[in-house]
């Protein structure tokens, strides 16, 4: 199956009803062994990708995911950048901030973390959480040392999505190109694979009696959510949706995006310039002259 990922993408100023988003598609592989042939071409591509995207260290890469506890995150960002070459990739998490960086504004600690030119930044996580987490849970805003004045009432939101989107403009203007994800899990799911996770010894480490009490807030979760992507998403910098209740699918969908993405900035490798040609040629005669003495 073929799936649109253009229909995937929310357009500039929608309005996001996110249960009209489905979780769950029809597969774009039609078997594991499908699925394991697609995966490993699109790592290779983006492998190829990413070396064109070092050298010629015109643009950056920010990639953004965000998402309910258990969507895939983790799984998603290890097997879609397994033949990325490390020297030019980093992923960030950003949990809860420390008192240090309290003590600046909400954009400070992630944008210390953005990608140079020629690099790719994964954000897993990301300064998203201060509308999301954040307008869940508004106590969170008594701790961040801002005046009263400016965090009373429903304006602090807008005012967030407003720097945000001037920010990501600003990135853009600069040749940072912005990819953001949002893996889309059914709440149904996210209870399977909390299951999973208590059965699994190995996964244990994963389960806390918090990611429980967060479920309470599902629906302010999807709302939140919800006015966030219309909000945010634009031409420069847009969000998409991806159905992540079948894991492998979510995998393949993020993987092929990202690859457009890159493909999209016409890569290409440094120009050889006369002179360069000379200086070559100059150090090709003394390898062979080395080699006759």
């Amino acid at each position: 199956m073929k799936l649109d990922l253009d229909a995937l993408r929310i357009r500039e100023g929608e309005h996001v009803n996110l249960g009209k988003r489905p979780a769950l598609v029809d597969p774009v592989y039609s078997s594991k062994k499908e699925y394991k042939e697609m995966l490993a071409s699109h790592v290779d591509e983006l492998s190829k990708l990413q070396q064109v995207h070092y050298a010629d260290n015109r643009y950056a890469l920010l990639l953004i995911f965000q998402a309910m506890d258990a969507a895939g995150k983790d799984g998603i960002i290890r097997h879609v950048m397994s033949g990325v070459n490390p020297q030019g990739c980093q992923v960030f998490s950003f949990k809860h901030p420390s008192a240090h960086e309290l003590d600046h504004d909400f954009l400070w600690r992630s944008n210390r973390s953005l990608p140079q030119r020629g690099h790719i930044v994964i954000f897993n996580r990301s300064y998203y959480e201060e509308v999301l987490i954040v307008r869940v849970h508004p106590e969170i805003l008594s701790v961040q040392g801002i005046p009263d004045e400016l965090i009373n009432g429903e304006k602090v939101w807008q005012h967030r999505f407003d720097s945000i989107v001037d920010m990501e403009k600003h990135l853009y203007r600069n040749g940072t190109r912005i990819l953001k994800f949002f893996l889309h899990l059914s709440k149904e799911e996210q209870r399977k694979r909390f299951l999973d996770r208590i059965d699994a010894p190995a996964k244990n480490w994963k389960f806390s009696t918090a990611d429980i009490e967060e479920r309470k807030y599902w629906k302010q979760y999807m709302l939140a959510y919800e006015e966030c992507l219309g909000a945010t998403s634009t031409s420069h910098a847009p969000w998409y949706v991806v159905p992540a209740d079948d894991k492998q699918n979510a995998r393949l969908i993020v993987s092929r995006l990202i690859v457009k993405t890159l493909t999209d900035l016409k890569l290409s490798y440094p120009e050889t310039t006369p002179e360069r040609q000379r200086e070559l040629h100059s150090i090709r005669k003394r390898l062979e002259d080395e080699s006759a003495n």
